[in-house]
Parts: structure tokens; C-alpha cells; sequence
């Protein structure tokens, strides 16, 4: 394969960020303003045109915003960048390199001077039957609207079939998972649920059934066992049907059975039970840790498990393992909060270290989390203080805006807020979304090539 390199004779370094989430981004755009192109290369990869802040994926989900706005696009905001559109499938640091298969062509090494591991992560999932048939995921932009879309079909079939057993398992919806995405994510689709069943004279809102599945015996761990017992009995009192200490173990065919012995059909299940790093990594020669973390010190530098530095290796985020320095013997956790700290610190120390610097080691005390429990409900515990309903809302609301990047982001979210305050919500599900060339190939009749003109394809 040939280098991409340039045979230029006199290169600035090379920095290559792996990953455009809220480390890659966050640190490009920051090493961006810090290191004109005469002084340093900054090249992101991600297979992705845009930055999505998951915190909006229940909100983008609801319809609370445009699903647009809860993106970042890379080329608008990393203009002092050169964002490659592929992924990375082989890292290399023993030669510096890095195999990038782009969306379209064949595969090519780039090499570079400093690299940025920053992949993220993807669902910690199981090996429950059905489940791969079944469950929807929530780290996507993608799957937010295809569970709004799937989740209002639901409630058309429902209404139209005279099916009895199909009518209930369209108006059950389980959700796996009692941390953040899974519990924000059940209240604001409880929320448009309800508001949309103000449509639907043919469905009952008793028969409407959300269920909360979770392995633990409580939900929002991030915010403290007294605003996660609050969060509970909120949940509880708006009819959620609560399962802790339970599992999910099958699914097949939507016939859902939990560890708890009960069985039921269901046609929606929401699949929010944890992360895990980026499966990329196994395709690099980095040192992991344990649970396949790559290893660094509080500098977020690459290290071995015996401490000894990988120069012009970094990492940060979900992927990577970083000493918690105000809790010793802990790792942070894979939050956004510790994601857009450490992206500053490590576009610091990168900066230190191309000037010639010493970089510096990243400690943040945890500040708390703030949780949105659906439109107007929250729970904060943020600095020793315990806030809910409407105020644990507006901080969730407040947080959010001013951590998504960009003046426009945050305009146009803030924008949407408004609109959905003034009007009422849109409840209308378009499934063809997902589906958009089916009734073209309908009616398009399809054509026979002749057989002369298929000699000639397979002889070419």
C-alpha cells in the first residue's frame, strides 16, 4: 500500500485524531487554534461527517429538536482541519501508521507524528437470543429517529389491527438499562406517547405498558441512591413498570422473558445496558487494559501496564483508561463530562509537547450529573446540591446547551426549545425514512439485459 505522506521537504508534524466524538472533536478544534498548519497537520478520521452529542439523543428522539441539530458537522467547525471521511482499520505505532479505508476506494497508510485515539464506544451488548433481531440502540443519530419513527407506528398498528394479542405487544415497550440513556430516553418517549394517544380514540392510554428492565436493584447510579430512589418512585407514580434486579434472557421473536419469570410479547425493546470501547482497538498494537481500555497515565499519554510512555501516543474518553487522580485507585468514568475536560487538557499537552513543553496531568473532580426524567421533570446532584422536577430540568436543559459546540448549535437547539414550547409536539411517525427507494422499486417493472450485452459485462 502506498503512504500518503507527502515527499514535502520540510513537513510540520502530523497530528491524526482517531475519532470525531467529544474527545477527537473538542481536541482538534482546540489544537486547530492553538497550532496555525505551519506549525502542525491536524487530520481527523471518523467514518462519520459530523459529531453527534448523545446527551440530545432522547430529546432528538422525542422531537423536543431537529434531529440535525443535535449533530455538529466537521467541516463547518474544524475549518483549520482535514477531515477524512473513513475508518481506521490497523494502527501501527511501532511505525507510526495508521491503515484508513476510506467510504469509497481501496485502503491506504497514512503515517503520523502524534496520534489521538478517540474512537469511543459502542453497546455492551449480550448474547441473549433475539436480541440482534430485536433490540434498538441509542448511540446514534440514526437509531434516535428510528426508534421516534418505530415507536409511533407502533401506536397505528395498534389502532388498526383487531388482533387482541398484536394490539398488546405493540403497546408494550421495554426498555434494558437504568443509567442515563436508558431512563431519559423511557420518560421522553412516555411523554410522546402520551401526547400522541390524544390522536388515537381507538387505544386506551391503559393499555400502554413501558417497562423498565435493570440487572441492579437501582436506577441513575450518576446522581446518588437518593435522587435515583426519587427518579424511581417518579417513574413508578407515572405508571413505568419498574424490574430491578432483573435480566432480559430471551427475545426471540418478540417473545420477551425476564429472569424474573415473567413472559409477555412486546414489539419494541431499547437496548441502553452500558458500553463498551470501540471493537477498532483490536486491530492495533496499543497496550489494553483488562476490559480493552487502551492504558494511559493521568497525562493521557499511551503507556504500558508497567507505566513506561508510548511517545506520540494519546487517548481519552470511552476508549481509554485514565487514572482518576482525586480518587486513587479508580479510572475515570465514560462520561461527556470527563470527555470535554480531558480533550482540553490533552490538546494542551499536545501543544506543550510540539513546542518543545512538557505535558501536564489531567485531574477533575467529578461536579455530579443532572438527568431529565421527560419535558419539565429532572434530578440533579451537582456539587453537593439535590434538585428536582422543574429546576433539576431547566440545569439538565442548561448544561446541555452550553456544552453542545458551536454558536450555531446552540442557537438552533435553543430555537427548537421555543417552537416546542409555542406549538404542540409532532407525533407523526415517517417509517419511510427508513425505507426510501421500497415503493419506487414497486412499480419500477424490471428489465432483462440482453444476452449479448451480458457477454459483454462479464467479459470486460
Amino acid at each position: 500500500m502506498a503512504s500518503a505522506r507527502d515527499n514535502r521537504s520540510v513537513n510540520p508534524p502530523r497530528i491524526v485524531v482517531v475519532g470525531a466524538g467529544h474527545v477527537g472533536l473538542y481536541t482538534a478544534l482546540r489544537l486547530s487554534k492553538k497550532l496555525n498548519r505551519n506549525r502542525a497537520e491536524v487530520v481527523v478520521i471518523d467514518p462519520v461527517p459530523h459529531m453527534t452529542y448523545q446527551p440530545f439523543l432522547p430529546e432528538a428522539a422525542a422531537g423536543s429538536i431537529s434531529p440535525r441539530h443535535a449533530v455538529v458537522p466537521l467541516r463547518r467547525e474544524l475549518k483549520k482541519c482535514r477531515i477524512v471521511s473513513g475508518e481506521v482499520i490497523r494502527i501501527e505505532h511501532a511505525r507510526k501508521s495508521v491503515t484508513v479505508q476510506p467510504i469509497d476506494g481501496p485502503a491506504y497508510e497514512m503515517e503520523y507524528d502524534h496520534i489521538i485515539v478517540a474512537p469511543g464506544s459502542v453497546s455492551r451488548t449480550l448474547p441473549i437470543p433475539g436480541l440482534s433481531d430485536m433490540g434498538i440502540g441509542l448511540k446514534t443519530i440514526g437509531e434516535a429517529i428510528y426508534l421516534r419513527n418505530h415507536i409511533l407506528d407502533r401506536l397505528d398498528v395498534a389502532a388498526a389491527t383487531p388482533d387482541e394479542e398484536v394490539r398488546k405487544a405493540s403497546l408494550n415497550f421495554v426498555f434494558v438499562g437504568g443509567g442515563f440513556a436508558g431512563i431519559e430516553a423511557l420518560a421522553e418517549m412516555q411523554d410522546v406517547v402520551s401526547d400522541a394517544l390524544k390522536y388515537y380514540p381507538e387505544l386506551d392510554p391503559k393499555e400502554v405498558h413501558f417497562i423498565l428492565v435493570e440487572a441492579t436493584n437501582r436506577i441513575l447510579p450518576e446522581v446518588g441512591p437518593e435522587m435515583g430512589a426519587y427518579a424511581a418512585r417518579q417513574l413508578a407514580g407515572r405508571g413505568v413498570d419498574l424490574r430491578l434486579d432483573t435480566r432480559l434472557e430471551s427475545c426471540v421473536d418478540g417473545r420477551i422473558v425476564l429472569s424474573d419469570g415473567d413472559t409477555f410479547r412486546a414489539e419494541t425493546l431499547v437496548w441502553t445496558a452500558g458500553v463498551k470501547p470501540s471493537p477498532m482497538l483490536e486491530q492495533t498494537d496499543l497496550p489494553r487494559g483488562p476490559r480493552g481500555h487502551v492504558n494511559c497515565l493521568p497525562t493521557l499519554q499511551v503507556a504500558s501496564l508497567e507505566g513506561e510512555v508510548w511517545e506520540g501516543a494519546w487517548a481519552a474518553g470511552d476508549c481509554a483508561q485514565v487514572p482518576d487522580l482525586t480518587n486513587p485507585g479508580a479510572w475515570c468514568s465514560p462520561s461527556a463530562q470527563h470527555a470535554v475536560r480531558q480533550a482540553a487538557v490533552l490538546a494542551d499537552n499536545i501543544h506543550q509537547v510540539v513546542l518543545g513543553g512538557a505535558p501536564k496531568e489531567y485531574r477533575h473532580k467529578y461536579a455530579g450529573s443532572v438527568a431529565g426524567l421527560g419535558i419539565n421533570k429532572g434530578v440533579a446532584h451537582v456539587y453537593g446540591i439535590k434538585l428536582t422536577g422543574y429546576p433539576a430540568w431547566l440545569m439538565h436543559r442548561l448544561y446541555h446547551v452550553s456544552r453542545i459546540p458551536s454558536f450555531n448549535r446552540k442557537v438552533r437547539v435553543l430555537a427548537d426549545w421555543v417552537l416546542a414550547f409555542l406549538l404542540k409536539r409532532e407525533t407523526v411517525a415517517l417509517g419511510q425514512l427508513h425505507h426510501p427507494r421500497e415503493e419506487f422499486t414497486e412499480v419500477t417493472p424490471p428489465v432483462s439485459l440482453p444476452a449479448s450485452d451480458k457477454v459483454g459485462v462479464g467479459s470486460r
